[in-house]
């Protein structure tokens, strides 16, 4: 073959037997495996289903906009019938919705006469946050 059919070869013809080697190469510090060493947080598994079962709750736009409206309301508490005007969807939905916040600790339920009337639960939405802040802060293996 003359040296102007060579550049046209594939790369992987180009290697001998001499540059692969069955002796391991030499490791240093920098290249040692360090999945031995256990992590410094393991996340409890119960806390991360629970968190994730919130998460999923809250990932639907029509909930945030819920807990923004709850939010607003004095004291946190709204009439179902405020948030199907707001909201301009039907009641069966905004039913549905709350029913999977309410779920998930994220609303509470009272029943005045015909309506329902739904607090915010601050405290809940709040320990979220804190636990998503504490996702953030785990400290990160090189």
């Amino acid at each position: 073959m003359t040296a102007h059919a060579d550049i046209h070869r594939p790369a992987w013809q180009y290697i001998t037997m001499h540059t692969i080697s069955a002796t391991p190469r030499p490791t240093d510090a920098r290249d040692r495996c360090r999945c031995d060493q256990p992590a410094r947080t393991s996340p409890d598994p119960p806390e991360s289903h629970d968190l994730s079962d919130r998460l999923k709750a809250l990932s639907d736009p029509t909930r945030l906009r819920i807990i923004r409206l709850l939010a607003g309301h004095p004291g946190g508490t709204a009439c179902v019938c405020d948030l199907i005007e707001a909201l301009g969807v039907t009641q069966p939905t905004v039913s549905h919705h709350m029913k999977i916040l309410a779920e998930n600790g994220l609303v509470t339920r009272e029943q005045r006469g015909k309506w329902a009337h739904y607090t915010l639960a601050a405290p809940e939405i709040k320990q979220i946050a804190k636990q998503i802040s504490r996702l953030a802060d785990a400290p990160i293996r090189p």
